[in-house]
């Protein structure tokens, strides 16, 4: 599964944006949705790599049964939609970059898998140390350069 949301990852990095992937299975396995960051390449901020997955997935009867991959640890506004949606399952494949809301979704229930993935650190590791400013735009945060 987490193959599939690294794939998207590349994908991401390829056309120039952060190298966040994402995709969402059923409990057998099947891949409903997949995607990837595309806020650079977009301009849209709220396109981050799980909600293109949720998107790509359509609509669900419910989504506590689904399983929400992704290569980093959602942030507060992917958390949100985990959520407000209900899935039981988020396979996290990194949170030594980002921590986001993974305790948050912890409290309430949600089935957190922490994957550890080294491959996941190094790929979004590198962007960071190589476009810090794009990086803290991603997540809310100042740039060093403003006052």
């Amino acid at each position: 599964m987490l193959a599939v949301a690294l794939v998207e990852a590349r994908k991401g990095l390829a056309e120039g944006g952060i190298p966040i992937g994402a995709a969402i299975f059923d409990q057998p396995g099947q891949l409903l949705g997949a995607g990837h960051n595309r806020r650079v390449q977009q301009g849209d901020p709220s396109m981050h790599g799980e909600t293109d997955a949720f998107r790509n997935a359509g609509r669900q009867r419910s989504y506590r049964d689904l399983i929400m991959v992704t290569t980093l640890a959602p942030c507060w506004y992917c958390s949100g939609l985990v959520r407000q949606f209900g899935f039981g399952t988020v396979v996290v494949g990194e949170s030594r970059n980002f921590q986001g809301g993974v305790e948050w979704l912890r409290s309430l229930g949600v089935n957190i898998v922490d994957l550890d993935s080294a491959e996941c650190a190094a790929l979004l590791g590198e962007y960071i140390r190589a476009s810090p400013e794009v990086w803290n735009e991603d997540i809310g945060e100042s740039s060093s350069r403003e006052t």
